[in-house]
């Protein structure tokens, strides 16, 4: 099966390449020939999942899906969220961000926290959701060079180092994208050939 997979994030495309079976073949705009820096102008991470999605089938008319992904901070009533990639501004500086993230949690003891992605799936004219949650903390400074994102500041739940201390293998034993994908995957392994 071929899906178009619409992002131009390389760290995104590296996750789910080694998350998807042979089976299934995504391919990039890249590889596609489309080149588009979609928009992603909504407050919920389903309605800007749907929004790139549904721009890319409008484009090419074929299958396809992306992905929305935000840190959500139980301290900070759930921000940066949707805002995840633009917090500091939009340059989407992962320093800047995790900066700025470090300083409004400064003295404050609750670090619970959680990424969250939501995938939308285009097959054959009909949208699907499916979301992945991975719970974990917010540690006082960043570790690791390994990810991106906020990858260096997440411990996620049942782990001693932060995503970006791991390797790619480590991360997806946890991962928020893993657990959306693996149900994007399994939805279509079940469909009728």
């Amino acid at each position: 099966m071929k899906l178009i997979l619409a992002t131009n994030n390389a760290h995104k495309i590296i996750e789910i390449e080694k998350i998807l079976p042979a089976n299934i073949n995504a391919i990039t705009l890249k590889q596609a020939g489309i080149e588009i820096d979609i928009p992603e102008p909504h407050d919920t991470l389903e309605a800007n999942a749907i929004e790139k999605a549904r721009t890319i089938h409008s484009m090419t008319g074929k299958n396809c899906f992306s992905e929305d992904t935000g840190l959500e901070v139980a301290a900070l009533n759930g921000e940066p969220g949707v805002y995840s990639a633009r917090y500091a501004g939009d340059e989407k500086s992962s320093e800047k961000n995790i900066e700025k993230l470090l300083q409004n949690l400064k003295n404050i003891q609750n670090r619970k926290a959680q990424f969250r992605t939501v995938i939308c799936l285009i097959l054959y004219e009909k949208e699907h959701m499916f979301e992945g949650v991975c719970d974990g903390i917010i540690t006082h400074e960043a570790a690791g060079v390994g990810g991106f994102g906020y990858d260096a500041v997440f411990v996620p739940d049942g782990a001693t180092k932060t995503f970006a201390e791991m390797t790619l293998e480590e991360k997806n034993a946890y991962s928020h994208r893993r657990k959306a994908m693996d149900k994007l995957v399994t939805f279509l392994n079940i469909l009728p050939t």
